[in-house]
């Protein structure tokens, strides 16, 4: 075999062949989009938790007064500074929509949560989300459990998914959970203010 023939063997070799990194980048790609679908899931199944409770010497109904009288949080509230239901007719019902300012010592952010449960008495829960929804939501509730003699327990908590959230699960709990505590306190204060 001549040097020329052999050269254009090599040469029709190498047009019928796709280059090593034309057959790798589908293969990279594959495992990329793998990696990151195997995360998000891995995120969304283990969410990161904030709860703070207090007890308050007050009934469920003088609690649930304060905590569903959002016009009223910019009077009292250390960590919602604002709040106001956006949805028409204004009234805090399922499935209406809200917007609330949340401060802490990193700044004030602003939240559009849909509210998911209105239990008079019992519950207030919404879900706010960042993004489309699959970058961090939070569930945020309010339970009210009467505790008899007048008092009651009110456990503010927050469960936060999405694939950014394990990021900032150390400023959630330094910075968000503090402001949890405040609020609970504050209300309390408010509460028992209405009772005497």
């Amino acid at each position: 075999m001549t040097s020329t023939s052999r050269s254009a063997r090599i040469d029709d070799d190498a047009a019928t062949t796709p280059p090593r990194r034309r057959r790798r980048l589908p293969a990279v790609l594959g495992a990329l989009a793998a990696l990151l679908a195997g995360y998000s899931v891995w995120a969304n199944v283990h969410p990161v938790r904030l709860e703070a409770s207090t007890e308050i010497e007050a009934t469920p109904e003088e609690v649930w007064r304060v905590l569903t009288d959002v016009s009223a949080y910019a009077q009292w509230n250390p960590f919602m500074t604002s709040a106001e239901v956006t949805s028409p007719g204004g009234r805090l019902e399922e499935g209406a929509r809200m917007r609330i300012v949340m401060h802490d010592d990193t700044g004030d952010s602003t939240f559009t949560p849909e509210i998911l449960t209105v239990t008079p008495d019992e519950e207030l829960r919404w879900l706010g989300k960042m993004g489309p929804g699959w970058i961090a939501d939070g569930e945020h509730r309010f339970t009210i459990e009467e505790l008899g003699s007048g008092r009651v327990r009110l456990t503010q908590s927050e469960r936060f998914t999405g694939i950014a959230v394990p990021f900032f699960e150390g400023r959630l709990k330094s910075d968000t959970l503090p402001q949890f505590r405040a609020m609970n306190e504050h209300l309390a204060q408010r509460a028992e203010a209405l009772g005497r």
